[in-house]
């Protein structure tokens, strides 16, 4: 094994494949900056080029481009509100209200800390799960998957803001993002549902086009109201002072980084689920990590904790996401979908021949994931200040250029011009719930996790009946989720008495 790991670096670092694996981060780091353009989208694009090139370096050049696109959807997040990419949009509840404030720089350096520590222990995660993966992806059947999704849902108590009412607000806007995922084709028996008999809505809602009404266009229309620069008057030097504060952020939550990174990770490992899910799975954990109910209050206006734990997760998944690929040729993510393409294109069968005979092309690949992401943060520590400064540029600049990238991330998801018709009505819906004080986080988890948990819902009652209910994983799933409901309600109540007491 260790002589494996070690000819897999030898493979990256040899001068060819090191120049591909840099093109394709050069590739990443822009297709990861224009919203909704994506890293899947990318992947496909660059597959027909594959066709010449060994497979070290093959996989150092789309891996090398896929493992960059979600650390610079980041990015987007912080200075302009936009989701890079559809799996960064839980970054910008934390992350552009801190811009605002002034602390882009602080944002942009714990985002970038962060997402380097989570892809490393999403690739320490896949060097070491080669040899004991098996037993664990296959312990996990639709039951299981299901009670997963339920547990994501449950994370809407932590999202939902403080207080009963607070909670009932959440899992109403949760309710309707659980209702919205249901337009489109039944799954099942193929019945057009809330199509309102347009070909448009026979697959559903566009993700990247709500997301991005949903959080874009609030941010624009606060923008033109305020009339001034996104970080107001905050002087420049004191954006670029922050990016250092942002990075000993990272380490000062240290166990909350490596806690959203396994998180990641094991929603990377289990197929069906992707890396939207991670992020705000990650971001309801980093919202359990306030030590009382008044700090959690701070989630949603700029608490660094809620920037940490989404990047993390986001990058840990992808080495997660490997993991069934490589060893059982079982798609992780939709993206991964792409890469098993690449795998026969090459010549290669995902299975126990990447485990043996060429368990130094799985090793190159680790290798990847770790170098590329290394040398992403030390480019983007590097234009940082560049960066920050962007927050102090006046708004009627900013606010056509940001237009431009919001309608082109909506339109160019599927080139469908009820993408941005979706964006708008998503925009207005964004801004009102902004006005209203109501959380929009919990309606993101209903949307992204209602598909998915009405496939494996209907899987495992026509499979199991109702046998699947007495599972030992599924009954531990369903204990974290009541665990999680019920935190929130406990750290209320504690500091109810508390009050009490000192009064």
């Amino acid at each position: 094994m260790i002589d494996a790991l070690l000819q897999g670096l030898f493979l990256i670092l040899q001068w060819k494949a090191l120049a591909f694996m840099l093109l394709g981060i050069g590739l990443g780091f822009w297709v990861g900056l224009l919203p909704g353009l994506g890293g899947v989208t990318a992947l496909a694009l660059m597959l027909p080029f594959i066709y010449t090139m060994q497979p070290h370096e093959a996989f150092a050049f789309l891996l090398g481009m896929h493992a960059v696109v979600a650390t610079t959807g980041d990015l987007t997040s912080v200075l302009f509100g936009v989701p890079g990419e559809a799996t960064t949009a839980a970054v910008i509840l934390d992350g552009h209200p801190m811009a605002k404030k002034g602390e882009a720089g602080r944002a942009l350096g714990a985002a970038l800390s962060s997402s380097l520590v989570g892809a490393i222990v999403g690739a320490f995660a896949l060097a070491l799960a080669i040899p004991v993966v098996r037993p664990l992806v296959l312990s996990f059947g639709s039951p299981e998957l299901f009670m997963l999704a339920i547990v994501g849902l449950a994370f809407i108590a932590s999202l939902s803001g403080q207080g009963a009412r607070g909670m009932l607000r959440g899992f109403l806007v949760g309710g309707l993002g659980l209702l919205l995922s249901t337009v489109g084709q039944d799954p099942q028996a193929g019945v057009a549902r809330f199509t309102l008999d347009t070909l448009y809505l026979w697959q559903g809602l566009d993700l990247v086009a709500v997301l991005v009404g949903l959080f874009a266009i609030p941010e624009i229309i606060d923008l033109v109201v305020r009339g001034t620069s996104i970080a107001g008057n905050t002087p420049s030097d004191h954006l670029r002072k922050g990016a250092f504060e942002g990075i000993r952020d990272t380490f000062r939550n240290f166990w909350l980084t490596i806690r959203c990174s396994l998180i990641g990770t094991f929603i990377g490992i289990t197929p069906g689920l992707g890396g939207a899910v991670a992020q705000w799975m990650a971001y309801g954990h980093a919202t359990q990590s306030a030590r009382n109910a008044e700090e959690r209050l701070g989630f949603g206006k700029g608490d660094v904790r809620g920037v940490i734990g989404p990047c993390a997760a986001s990058n840990s998944k992808e080495g997660g996401a490997l993991i069934p690929t490589i060893a059982f040729g079982v798609p992780g993510s939709t993206a991964m979908a792409v890469l098993l393409g690449g795998f026969f294109l090459l010549g290669l069968v995902p299975g126990p021949d990447m485990l043996t005979t060429h368990l130094p092309v799985t090793f190159s690949m680790v290798w990847t994931i770790v170098l590329a992401n290394i040398i992403t943060v030390a480019a983007c520590l590097l234009f940082l200040n560049h960066l920050a400064a962007l927050t102090n540029v006046r708004g009627h600049v900013l606010v056509p250029i940001i237009l431009v990238m919001v309608f082109i991330g909506a339109y160019t998801a599927n080139n469908d011009y009820g993408d941005l018709l979706v964006m708008l009505i998503f925009g207005a819906f964004g801004y009102f719930t902004v006005v209203a004080g109501w959380p929009r986080a919990p309606f993101v988890l209903g949307l992204v996790l209602g598909k998915i948990a009405e496939n494996y819902l209907y899987i495992s009652v026509a499979r199991y009946e109702m046998a699947w209910l007495s599972r030992p994983i599924v009954l531990a799933l369903l204990a974290v989720a009541i665990v999680v409901i019920l935190y929130p309600l406990v750290q209320a109540r504690r500091a109810q008495s508390r009050k009490q007491a000192n009064a």
